[in-house]
């Protein structure tokens, strides 16, 4: 199934952004780093956890979670299906996934399904909006009983909310998650060459792995929060008054 052209629309400090840089590389002859450290550094005293869920197209799915507080990476790939090694052009009964890792601390499983279930429509058959077939499927992959049972707990209240139509949503024991090719990881940023040029134009394993790239994905697709979204707009607009476009953290 053809992928449908995804387009972002700034909205008017953006585009200014965008000019604005382009101006000081021109008149101030700024060096960006090729490479930014990642501010966030998990440890032993930080213990993540990871889920992995399937609601359509991973592009989107990926930047959903993107912005969620407690959340600290997410990668796109394939989950669901007995197909060894698959890729975006012979998928076989996978279904496009996210797979997200997580700080318990600050985040639960419960949190992650709130997002799950609003992030698409849960009751569209066979595919989600105009991106149709087996792939895009609605489905929670679990790790253990007790997500099994989040999981489930949660379905029926979802099916709850009306009886005129069925939840299609899948609940499966995850197998393997297939991490998916490089062009797929943080699409929605990739989007946008000005927000990678603020972050430092950072090579295409770090930019996968970042927590600041898993934030500004969610940005990049205008998925945050209301005040997440303001508040990266806000840090972005200090970095171009102080003229050194290097986004660090947010």
């Amino acid at each position: 199934m053809k992928k449908k052209n995804c387009f972002f629309m700034p909205d008017t400090n953006l585009i200014f952004l965008f000019f604005y840089i382009s101006l000081l590389n021109k008149a101030l002859c700024i060096r960006i780093s090729t490479q930014i450290s990642d501010p966030i550094v998990d440890s032993l005293d930080r213990p993540l956890k990871s889920a992995v869920f399937a609601l359509g197209s991973f592009w989107r799915s990926e930047a959903a979670f993107g912005c969620i507080n407690g959340v600290v990476r997410t990668s796109a790939g394939y989950a669901g299906g007995i197909k060894t090694n698959p890729e975006f052009r012979n998928l076989g009964d996978h279904a496009e996934s996210v797979q997200v890792e997580y700080d318990p601390r600050i985040i639960g499983y419960r949190q992650l399904l709130d997002v799950f279930w609003s992030s698409h429509d849960s009751r569209q058959v066979f595919g989600q909006g105009p991106d149709v077939g087996n792939q895009y499927r609605s489905c929670i992959f679990t790790n253990s009983t007790e997500e099994l049972r989040l999981a489930s707990t949660s379905k029926e209240r979802e099916q709850l909310k009306s009886r005129s139509s069925i939840v299609t949503t899948q609940i499966q024991q995850l197998g393997m998650f297939y991490r998916a090719e490089p062009d797929h990881q943080k699409f929605e940023l990739k989007q946008h060459p000005f927000l990678l040029q603020l972050i430092g134009n950072m090579v295409e394993e770090e930019l996968e792995r970042s927590a600041l790239a898993t934030k500004l994905n969610g940005y990049a697709a205008e998925l945050c929060p209301l005040r997440t979204q303001k508040r990266i707009d806000s840090r972005v607009n200090e970095i171009i008054r102080k003229g050194w476009p290097v986004l660090k953290d947010i």
